[in-house]
């Protein structure tokens, strides 16, 4: 007998074939039979209407603390991703020891948004190697989870205080070695690096990864190639503007040092600049002449960022803004405060800043949560109809709202990215076969993004909005695409022996719900969630864990170890 049979579905099975309508038959968490099923089940769902699809894939998270007390992995489990890969841009929190952790959790804070009280009471930080950090999970998740190994964590563990600042000596190198071969071997997908001015930790020092020379990196990349199931992920400096030929060039040896395809986040698509798509790209090019294969994140939906004065976000990366905003801040108040400090600031956002173009029309800010009398009544209103009434530009309207409410406002930049050029450079870009749909960033940013759900929100562009590609393409985009980079086993599509990974959704009406702020991470810190629409039912091993968007409690989900759940991808294997 069956454990389940979905029947009546419109089937789109993640190959990109036609859609069509089938029975779907489940047993044992697998998927036997997709077609006119006439045997028996245990359980039967009524499926006529909506569109059955494999569960979706998000190749670019920072899960990695939030599963420890939130296994739905909300909001992204809801809206029907069964799959996460966490550990990105050199950030693990695996292998640690008891030393370590309060950095580690600064430097989460820093980089990633995480609060700190969220990070100390959510998880006990009793795990040392990388298979005690994944046994951790078995049991307790609504989807699986695959971790990269990171190289700052590594090389904070290995260097100490000194990881930030130098390259590792011979005998470090070969611990880092060890280290890492013996993560892989317990389950880490792969690894990690950082190799950009972007990221500081809690300190405002050069996060650790951002300590290491290119000999370090090609020797960790080479580890990675003696394991199977493994893969290589990194943040680089020229994802602002485009990459320069050294760091192309970099970027494309340690895929082939790896021997496995490298992804990098995240590619932002500017029409005022389409050339330098090409410079995104040459990584790419380099790296398929050298038999390796880079490949480029991006996303499909534009996910609304706010932006604050007063704690770490992308305008402290904006030049020579960072000087100002890591002041302590009474210090930075004073400072901005000053009319030659807000002339410099306003200079330095004035040129092109690449893929922080879309935070400098600051005239086109919409004020969100204010905190003061003096600013009663703004909320919703933009910054150039503010200034327009006290008589004043628009920057320095701005910046005293700002310092009125001792700069906890919340700012939304409004899309300069949502016209028709833009969405038919991406629509031009998704067809590259080095491009991939990702780059959520789930997890991270907590309060500043909501960017899990956009699986849906591309389903609803596609279906009822733009329509900029089919909706069997789409559905392979975002599930079977980034299963096959990743060599996830038996996931990604709809077929006999595969996982029993599904979305029901209504074509009608799925989408994903406004962003909306939620006081309910441990220590009562907020973050920003959203409410998936038309998503009927989640099912992950055959089992639901969502049903109309409620959480179902179940658990069916498994940490995912490479070699186990992961076949070798490599670059020559590719398209």
């Amino acid at each position: 007998m069956l454990d389940t049979i979905i029947t009546g579905a419109t089937v789109v099975d993640g190959t990109g074939g036609p859609a069509r309508i089938a029975d779907i038959a489940i047993r044992d968490g697998r998927i036997v039979a997709v077609g006119a099923v006439d045997e028996a089940a245990a359980d039967t769902i009524a499926a006529d209407g909506l569109v059955a699809c494999p569960g979706f894939v998000d190749p670019h998270t920072h899960y990695d603390a939030q599963l420890m007390w939130d296994g739905a992995a909300s909001p992204s489990g809801a809206h029907g991703v069964t799959t996460v890969i966490g550990g990105n841009c050199s950030f693990g929190l695996a292998p640690i020891e008891a030393e370590h952790a309060p950095y580690l959790r600064e430097l989460l804070a820093k980089v990633e948004g995480m609060p700190v009280d969220a990070l100390e009471q959510g998880a006990d930080w009793g795990w040392r190697d990388f298979d005690s950090y994944l046994a951790r999970f078995e049991g307790r998740l609504a989807v699986n989870a695959g971790f990269m190994v990171g190289h700052s964590t590594l090389r904070r563990l290995v260097l100490g205080d000194e990881a930030n600042d130098r390259a590792s000596t011979p005998a470090e190198l070969d611990q880092l070695r060890a280290l890492l071969s013996a993560c892989l071997a317990q389950g880490g997908m792969g690894l990690s690096v950082d190799v950009s001015s972007y990221h500081s930790d809690g300190d405002g020092r050069p996060v650790p990864a951002r300590g290491a020379d290119v000999d370090e990196l090609l020797a960790l990349c080479r580890v990675v190639g003696e394991h199977p199931g493994t893969t290589v992920e990194g943040i680089f400096d020229g994802g602002s503007t485009g990459f320069e030929q050294p760091e192309a060039e970099l970027m494309a040896s340690l895929s082939v040092a790896a021997d496995r395809p490298l992804n990098w986040n995240v590619l932002v698509v500017d029409a005022a600049a389409p050339e330098r798509i090409e410079a995104h790209l040459l990584p790419s090019r380099l790296a398929r002449q050298l038999g390796g294969r880079v490949v480029a994140l991006t996303m499909p939906v534009i996910v609304p960022m706010n932006m604050s004065f007063g704690t770490y976000c992308a305008l402290n990366l904006l030049p020579g803004w960072g000087e100002v905003l890591n002041l302590p801040v009474p210090e930075r108040m004073e400072a901005l405060r000053r009319p030659e400090v807000r002339a410099r600031m306003l200079a330095g956002a004035s040129g092109d800043v690449g893929m922080f173009n879309r935070l400098t029309d600051f005239a086109g800010y919409r004020i969100g949560d204010t905190f003061s009398e003096a600013n009663a009544g703004l909320i919703g209103r933009r910054v150039d109809d503010i200034a327009a009434e006290r008589g004043i530009e628009p920057f320095d309207a701005l910046v005293d709202v700002v310092l009125a409410d001792d700069l906890r406002t919340v700012l939304w930049p409004s899309p300069t990215d949502d016209d028709d050029a833009h969405w038919a450079l991406r629509q031009q870009l998704w067809d590259d076969p080095d491009v991939m749909l990702g780059g959520s960033d789930a997890g991270a940013h907590l309060d500043r993004m909501c960017g899990g759900p956009y699986p849906v929100g591309f389903l609803a562009d596609v279906l009822r909005g733009r329509k900029l590609v089919p909706l069997e393409r789409a559905v392979q985009m975002l599930t079977d695409d980034p299963a096959q980079l990743f060599g996830l086993t038996d996931r990604g599509r709809i077929e006999p022996g595969a996982h029993a990974d599904i979305v029901l959704f209504d074509p009608a009406t799925v989408d994903a719900g406004p962003a909306r702020l939620v006081p309910d991470l441990p220590g009562g810190s907020v973050r920003l969630t959203a409410e998936p629409v038309g998503v009927e039912r989640v099912m992950v091993g055959g089992v639901s864990t969502f049903v109309g968007g409620v959480d179902t409690g179940a658990r069916p989900g498994r940490p995912l170890r490479s070699g186990v759940d992961t076949t070798t991808v490599r670059p020559g294997g590719q398209p």
